[in-house]
């Protein structure tokens, strides 16, 4: 669950209300809807770079989904992690959205486990704690006892969910066809292929015998690791919205004062993570796609405990010595190699033109691989990134934006737990691993051959001068250097130019028709002189609206070149 329960519980929301109906449901999303396009709309046309306007228009769109309910407080969790969807300002906001939504109360709580589970609750339970120890927009989670005295947890699903996201979905779909049919320029982000992923995603997250298999196959797949700890799922308790598990208390895995002061090794807590999510990747092809730390702890002896199996994702495995090379090809900054790795599991669709993306990977792999992450080093690519998006029709597989928002969120665990970790120094236990299985004589002989390729790739290496010379004609050869920022200088210089070259016909327009309709006023035509008159006036109010837009024109241009 991702937060916890507070005994001050706001009001209900509007969605929450008895009196809620399915037309009013629909109003409301429609309505937020074409807001939201309308705001897109009116961004483009009138660019306002302004950071304070770009951030109210990212709190609207977080306090809106939040208002909306369950359904879409997820849709704008997992959209947080599409930078291939939406601006930047939009994803930092809601990669901060929480759930707001009250907490059921303990009666409907036990409600919901009667009558799923058919018998009294201490019929089922010896004892069964009221108030929660955490809530979500879902659901919540209940501490209790079995009458054999094993200690468990029950998580509770909120009452009319399914209902709910039934009727959500129903009407998410109307709007994708109304935009597919009145808005041609959504065709490039395959709005059917985004529903669909978000509809998946999200009825695999209430159905509670599912997260129930995936905790099981997860246990399964390390069960001989002793520093990874899965909690027990009791089916007899479990239904579709109830599910039991047993109770393994941690410290949040974050925690970094309390796991000193128990005398725990952060290093050794750091690499338990890190390989046991490569093994996840690249071995089981079955991971966590939310590993947040409110989803991890750590026991008193070292082990990591997993929480939350809701959100998994599966991906191609890759095979051992494939592994391998791809691992090398990391050490050595080998892009086409990696990107190669990435496409046979799926992570990255092919395109006609792979420039962009081999741009990113050569950063990630220069900036990432030997050293601690330097938030500040995104600032270099993140423009290219977003450029990339906005050129070429492009949008990263469901799992590749997974695995991002779980590396992402484990490196900021591991940054916090050792400021100096690094991610090559992490994983060679995983290697080490890899290689060291009985029966592979071929990944033996694969690792040989990489471990000379990485020698020689090392007593290879060109001096820092040559470097910075590649870097240059790579970045000059892509266009990404000064070609692009003096392209779009002299757009702007064009545009403004083209405004006042129309301010001045304008101008000459309304100076011709007003003389000419003096001279008809003087003149033998006075009956013509009116319909002059007005002509003058058209293009006096065409000569004022030029002149605004060459001002406003003007003054976005300043603020963009600072």
């Amino acid at each position: 669950m991702a937060i916890t329960a507070t005994p001050n519980s706001p009001k209900l929301c509007r969605w929450q209300r008895p009196q809620y109906s399915q037309l009013t449901r629909q109003i409301d999303i429609f309505s937020a809807a074409i807001t939201f396009i309308f705001y897109l709309w009116w961004d483009a046309t009138f660019p306002n770079s302004s950071l304070l306007h770009k951030k109210r228009r990212a709190e609207w769109l977080k306090e809106t989904l939040v208002d909306l309910g369950p359904t879409f407080i997820k849709i704008g969790q997992a959209l947080s992690t599409r930078a291939d969807l939406l601006p930047l300002e939009y994803v930092k906001a809601l990669s901060e959205l929480q759930d707001k939504v009250p907490q059921i109360t303990a009666e409907e709580a036990i409600s919901v486990v009667e009558s799923e589970l058919g018998k009294s609750i201490y019929v089922l339970f010896r004892d069964f704690e009221r108030c929660p120890i955490a809530a979500a927009s879902l659901g919540q989670v209940h501490r209790a006892w079995l009458h054999t005295g094993e200690e468990v947890v029950v998580k509770v699903q909120r009452p009319g969910l399914e209902n709910l996201f039934k009727l959500d979905f129903k009407i998410l779909r109307q709007l994708v066809h109304f935009c597919q049919s009145y808005l041609p320029w959504t065709i490039k982000y395959d709005l059917v292929a985004i529903y669909n992923e978000f509809f998946n995603l999200l009825y695999q997250e209430i159905d509670y015998i599912q997260e129930g298999k995936n905790a099981d196959r997860f246990r399964q797949n390390f069960q001989d690791n002793p520093d990874i700890c899965v909690p027990k799922v009791y089916w007899e308790y479990t239904t579709t919205k109830v599910l039991t598990l047993e109770y393994a208390p941690g410290i949040k895995i974050d925690d970094k004062q309390t796991l000193e002061n128990c005398g725990l090794n952060l290093k050794k807590i750091n690499q338990i993570g890190i390989c046991c999510y490569l093994k996840q990747l690249l071995i089981d092809g079955f991971f966590q796609a939310d590993p947040h730390p409110g989803n991890m702890a750590v026991s008193l002896e070292g082990r990591i405990i997993f929480y939350d199996f809701g959100m998994m994702a599966e991906v191609k495995s890759l095979a051992k010595d494939q592994m391998l090379k791809t691992f090398f090809a990391v050490l050595r900054k080998d892009t086409i190699t990696v990107l190669d790795s990435l496409i046979n599991m799926g992570l990255i669709e092919p395109v006609a033109d792979m420039t962009p993306v081999k741009r990113l990977i050569a950063f990630l792999l220069d900036k990432f691989t030997e050293k601690p992450i330097d938030l500040q080093a995104f600032g270099e690519i993140r423009q290219e990134l977003y450029v990339m998006f906005e050129q070429q029709p492009f949008r990263l597989p469901a799992q590749m934006t997974y695995i991002i928002k779980s590396l992402t969120t484990l490196d900021g665990v591991a940054r916090t737990l050792d400021p100096q970790y690094s991610l090559v120094a992490a994983a060679q236990p995983f290697v080490r691993s890899i290689t060291l299985s009985r029966g592979r004589i071929n990944s033996v002989g694969e690792l040989a051959r990489q471990t000379r390729d990485y020698i020689k790739y090392r007593l290879q290496q060109p001096s820092k001068t040559e470097l910075a010379l590649q870097r240059w004609e790579e970045r000059i050869a892509s266009g990404a250097l000064q070609f692009r920022s003096k392209s779009e200088t002299s757009d702007r210089i064009l545009k403004r130019i083209h405004l006042a070259i129309k301010s001045l016909i304008y101008a000459c327009l309304t100076g011709f028709t007003l003389l000419s309709a003096a001279v008809l006023l003087l003149g033998h035509y006075r009956a013509f002189a009116p319909i002059a008159f007005a002509l003058s006036g058209l293009c006096l109010l065409f000569l004022l609206r030029s002149l605004f837009n060459l001002t406003v024109r003007e003054k976005l241009d300043k603020l963009a070149e600072k």
